[in-house]
């Protein structure tokens, strides 16, 4: 008997282009083939429905699918929760704070500020399309 193979996580959002661009830059993921932005002013096809990101190891680990709407959740509570959340690591408090400063100058938004929280330093951001998602220091 054989197993699904995990495929990709996949991120709705309302501008797909601008979400994939956002990770793109903050985790220095590529696109896949084809899925390149287009020169400026030139039509983006794969932006306006489908976009993959792949790692330094080729495998594919996010994707970006053009919706017509979405509600922003509620984090962390309220009418519309997080149904999904990503998260990331770093190995030291100073590549938190590094990448805290990135993210927000990347678009993200500060949900939660737990960086000098002494039993586990962390932060919770939204992305542009408002996906919750942690980064925090670990040691593996």
């Amino acid at each position: 008997m054989t197993h699904p193979a995990f495929r990709q996580v996949v991120l709705d959002a309302e501008n797909a282009r601008e979400l994939a661009e956002f990770y793109r830059q903050l985790l220095d993921l590529r696109y896949e083939p084809g899925d390149e932005a287009p020169a400026e002013g030139e039509p983006d096809p794969s932006g306006a429905d489908w976009l993959v990101l792949l790692g330094s190891d080729e495998r594919r680990l996010l994707a970006f699918q053009q919706v017509e709407k979405l509600e922003r959740a509620t984090w962390p509570e309220g009418p519309r929760p997080q149904q999904l959340h990503l998260d990331f690591s770093v190995p030291s408090l100073d590549e938190l704070r590094t990448h805290n400063i990135r993210a927000l100058s990347l678009g993200a938004t500060l949900l939660d500020d737990r960086i000098d929280d002494p039993d586990e330093a962390l932060v919770v951001l939204a992305d542009p399309a408002g996906h919750p998602f942690c980064i925090f220091v670990t040691a593996d």
